[in-house]
This record gives C-alpha cells, structure tokens and sequence, in this order.
C-alpha cells in the first residue's frame, strides 16, 4: 500500500475459523488500521458461523477463492500446520502479503520454498512469534540489547502448563499432521531464546530429550527439555512440560553484568487476567521493573495485527520475518532428531 493511502484500511482476509482463528478475527476487528473482508474455513458449518458472527465479511470453504480476491492486501493464515505450505503458497502467488501462524513450516524445505516465493513476489512474510511484541517479553529484549546485563552467557525458556486443546478434529494430537510437538510451543521458546542471544550469534548445536505421560503414544511429547549452544559459548536451556496444570512460563536471562527473571502465570494461556513480573539485577541489588501494559498472547496478537498493518502501510520492519521463522524450525528440526538419536545436533537453515 502506498504512503498516500496511509489512511486507508488495511484489508485482511482470514483462512481458518477454529478457536484460535476466532481470536485472529477479533484482533484484526479491533485494529484501527484494519478490516476483515474475507474469511475461509474448512467447512459450511463453521462458514456459517463465521458469516454470523462478522455479517460483513465475505465467506467462503475455498481458501484458493479467497486468495483470488483482488481486494485484499494480506492474508491471514490460521490453519493446521500441515496445511501451511499449500495455503501459504496459493496466498503469496496470488500477490497478497501473508501473516503466518507457527510453525512456519513443518520442515526448513518447506520455509525455504515459502521465503523464496515471497521474495519472487515482492510480498511481506511474517511468522506468528507473537511473543516477541509482549511487553514484558520485549523489555527483556530491550535490557539486553541496552547492555543492562553485560554479555548474556545464559537462557533459560520454561513452561509448565496443562495439556494441549485436541485442535479442529484432533489435528494436534495427530503427529503426522504435526510433524512433531516440539513444533507446536517449544518452537515459541526457542525462538526466544535465539533472539535473546542474538549477539552471541548463531544457535549451533542442541541436545534434547523428551517423554510422554502416555506410555502408548510416545510421539506426544508432553516434557521436553533441550541445552542449545551458541557460537562463542553463551547457551540456552528450553524446558516444558504439558503433564501440570494452569499455564506458567519463566525467562531467566544472566551476563557478565547482571541478571533478569521475568514469570508469567494464568488459569489458562489464553487469559486477559494473569500475573507477571520482571525482576533485575544490576550486580548490586534487585528492583522490580515496572510493566505497565498488560501481557499475554490474546494481548500480542492484537499488537501483531497492528504491526503487520504498521508494515504494509509505513513500511515498519516486521516483528518477526520469514527468516527468523525458518530458523525457529531449524531449532525444533535439530531438537527433534537429538531426541531420536539421544546425541547432539546441528542447526541447519540450509536445505543441503
């Protein structure tokens, strides 16, 4: 979109009406900057829910209709995983911008194809690592990379949580849907943890290892844990287990400085009432850093709608892009086939 027209809407269109894709509907409606034009969904009973409940959004079961639409700038694509590539694709070729839930692929191949494309088209790619908008989750960012704790040396990424939704169908308990779970949130932890350490460079290594709570499905792999190494020494411990109750995550950030705890917890993730804190350590004493703005993932999406519209309109950088996407797979690829041959493995961006 043009500067002149920075006043205009930001049209989306919507592909994938479940629980989380109703919560994609609301932010875009409450995004100033945007409107919901379209939306696709997998079946005429949710289509006709999706009509009821936004009358003025034109509905359709065909996402490759939708993505044919000329008045639409970006589209928003919140299937499951396995759908990615092939809903990505139809939208990038049709020459719209494209917002991305994670995973952005279930392999780098898969990414690598979706970058490529979006480059070739001169479109915007940007991944759902909502996260990074948080505004505790960002302040952490920002102490960092304002030398607030020296060199960072350390990271620690954990939840403890109750188990997943079953998803539309039960999709996420399917694996070959999945491709597999550390895909689903450790991926949101991972990616953390590299931008945490962004200026140690490049993750290299990971070793990771993982059960599940069911002994006759052991492909869900409720607790994961994983140690994942940087150039130049500094490393990044990623943690979770799905086999708790409510929804707690920690981020502990140390340097050659000082320190940062940041905790989050809620009945439930997707609350608009949790409790939070982050707490500093200068290397002489420990404040509470005061946080003034609510955070949590129904907060960041509706930051995320606004910044994918800030992008398209003013031309702002995106808060998380096709690459840094692809990297967050290269990370749960690697972790994943550490917990299969039980040794450390490399992270690979590369398609080789």
């Amino acid at each position: 979109m043009s500067a002149e027209n920075q006043d205009a809407s930001v049209k989306f269109g919507l592909v994938g009406f479940g629980a989380w894709g109703q919560h994609h509907a609301d932010a875009i409606t409450k995004c100033g900057q945007a409107s919901l034009a379209a939306i696709a969904t997998h079946s005429e009973a949710s289509a006709k829910a999706a009509q009821a409940a936004y009358p003025d959004a034109w509905v359709t079961t065909d996402f490759r209709e939708l993505a044919s639409r000329e008045d639409l700038d970006v589209v928003d694509v919140v299937v499951p995983s396995d759908l990615h590539l092939d809903v990505a694709t139809a939208v990038l070729e049709s020459g719209k911008h494209l917002l991305l839930e994670k995973p952005m692929g279930l392999d780098v191949l898969q990414c690598t194809s979706m970058i490529e494309l979006a480059e070739s088209r001169d479109r915007l790619l940007c991944v759902g690592h909502e996260l990074r908008l948080s505004s505790m989750w960002g302040e952490v960012k920002s102490m960092i990379d304002e030398g607030f704790i020296g060199q960072p040396r350390y990271c620690l990424v954990e939840l403890s949580r109750n188990p997943y939704r079953q998803g539309s169908g039960g999709w996420r308990y399917d694996i070959n849907r999945v491709g597999n779970w550390i895909l689903e949130e450790p991926i949101h932890f991972f990616d953390l943890a590299r931008w945490y350490l962004q200026s140690a460079g490049d993750p290299q290594t990971i070793y990771a290892n993982a059960s599940s709570r069911q002994v006759d499905h052991p492909e869900l792999q409720d607790n994961f844990s994983a140690i994942m190494r940087f150039d130049g020494g500094p490393y990044a411990v990623v943690s979770q287990t799905l086999a708790a109750f409510e929804h707690h995550q920690t981020v502990k950030v140390t340097g050659t400085k000082g320190a940062l705890w940041a905790s989050w917890s809620g009945a439930m993730d997707r609350t608009r009432h949790p409790t939070f804190q982050l707490r500093a350590f200068d290397g002489n004493e420990v404040f509470t850093v005061p946080i003034d703005k609510p955070t949590g993932e129904l907060f960041e999406l509706e930051d995320q709608i606004e910044r994918v519209c800030q992008a398209i309109v003013q031309d702002k950088p995106l808060h998380c892009t096709g690459i840094d996407g692809r990297w967050s797979v290269a990370m749960c690829q690697a972790a994943a086939e550490s917990v299969e041959t039980g040794a450390p493995a490399k992270v690979q961006v590369s398609c080789d």
